[in-house]
């Protein structure tokens, strides 16, 4: 079997940060996406950075990898280290995989767990798992989607307000029963595409909002981005940094209505100023009596 390097499908470091990994693959997510990407290999390079960011992200499953790459590297080739019980080569259990666009790989499946569960018997048909990468602005209305299982092209109706993790069922898809048995399912696994401005939390988005000084300390309209197009939103004066402002209704759709849009302020500075600015900014300093770590102790 062979060895994955998720770090280098990735283009990271071995010893990245939650942060750089995540930046990482949406910067690849987004690049792959099948929708979006004229790259003939384009649907295998997507799951591939999504498979290498489900395997690096959980700090678990993380640890896993490492010590079987470690032990790799020092000479104990593609087996597992002695006593270790994460790896098992050839698992079985667990729900059936469809081996050309399944979720993941032989590789990752031996490492944690899933395995190819082969069930026995010319009895009904196997159920299937394939991920269904969908944009956040897909899921805002119902959404009509190709999806290619082996030789088989399906066209899909992706309900609004799907969401992460989510799986759409699609009756009698899976493989074909044996001996007259009912063929088995398959399942979508719906998997959101990050995306380069909003932060997913359940049905709530956040989104930071850069603000000059001067607009958080006097206040006033600023436009922000939603799903739907840009709104004009009021920030109040005395806004600190970091301020959270609640747009009700403006985030990911649901089954029980929608959920919010969170604008994270954000000061920035200018990266220049003129002479006219220092004194400006002198006069602001002498003027305000102000001390921002008066309470720091």
């Amino acid at each position: 079997m062979e060895f994955k390097d998720y770090y280098g499908i990735l283009g990271v470091e071995p010893d990245a940060d939650d942060k750089a990994i995540k930046s990482a693959y949406r910067k690849l997510a987004r690049q792959y996406h099948p929708d979006v990407s004229s790259d003939d290999d384009a649907e295998r390079k997507f799951k591939e950075v999504s498979e290498a960011y489900h395997a690096l992200k959980d700090p678990e499953k993380r640890a896993e990898y490492d010590r079987l790459r470690q032990y790799r590297q020092s000479g104990g080739g593609f087996e597992p280290p002695p006593g270790w019980q994460g790896f098992r080569p050839g698992a079985g259990g667990g729900e059936a995989r469809f081996e050309d666009d399944g979720a993941f790989s032989d590789f990752f499946e031996s490492i944690f767990g899933g395995g190819f569960g082969r069930r026995a018997g010319p009895r009904p048909g196997r159920d299937l798992e394939v991920e269904m990468p969908l944009f956040l602005e897909d899921t805002v209305a119902d959404t009509r989607k190709q999806i290619r299982v082996g030789d088989r092209t399906l066209n899909v109706t992706i309900p609004a307000g799907t969401g992460d993790n989510e799986r759409i069922r699609l009756k009698g898809q899976g493989t074909p029963g044996a001996d007259g048995g009912e063929p088995g399912d398959l399942y979508l696994r719906v998997r959101l595409v990050p995306h380069p401005l909003f932060d997913v939390d359940g049905h709530d988005l956040i989104v930071t909002v850069p603000v000059a000084p001067w607009e958080a300390a006097l206040g006033g309209k600023v436009s922000v981005p939603t799903l739907g197009g840009r709104i004009s939103v009021t920030v109040p004066a005395n806004s600190q940094n970091g301020r959270r402002l609640r747009l009700r209704g403006k985030g990911l759709s649901g089954k029980k209505g929608a959920g919010d849009l969170y604008a994270v302020l954000k000061v920035v500075m200018p990266d220049r100023n003129d002479e006219r600015s220092q004194a400006l900014w002198r006069q602001l300093a002498e003027h305000s009596g102000f001390d921002p770590r008066a309470d720091w102790e």
